[in-house]
């Protein structure tokens, strides 16, 4: 088996509430570990690792509260920078980049994450 195959359990479906707080967890990226979260926007279960992209910090204003006001974008608490829920990717202020995705699959009753043995800082 292909360990970027493997997928480990993070939470029931209807935990991941929709543009609620988010979900946290950790994985392996670059040789460390790193905090990552899951949160649900449109339906859809996303999950990012929790790290601005402008200056490599974590992103929560509060634990495992990402969302702007309206409950529209991703913001980074300390720069302001706002993302796509959906894409993690830029939409105004100092991002340099999109966020990194962390691959989710949600069967209904469940959520996970891949592993992320493969994510490579190269990549972005």
């Amino acid at each position: 088996m292909d360990i970027n195959d493997t997928w480990i359990w993070l939470c029931k479906s209807r935990d991941l509430l929709e543009r609620g707080a988010a979900i946290a967890f950790d994985v392996a990226y670059a040789g460390r570990w790193m905090r990552a979260f899951a949160i649900r926007f449109e339906g859809q279960a996303c999950a990012y690792l929790n790290e601005c992209t402008h200056v490599p910090m974590e992103m929560d204003w509060q634990p495992n509260q990402f969302w702007d006001h309206q409950k529209r974008w991703l913001l980074c608490a300390t720069h302001g920078a706002a993302y796509q829920p959906n894409t993690g990717q830029c939409v105004m202020g100092p991002c340099k980049r999109g966020l990194k995705k962390i691959d989710l699959k949600d069967d209904g009753e469940n959520v996970f994450w891949r592993t992320q043995y493969n994510l490579n800082p190269a990549e972005f």
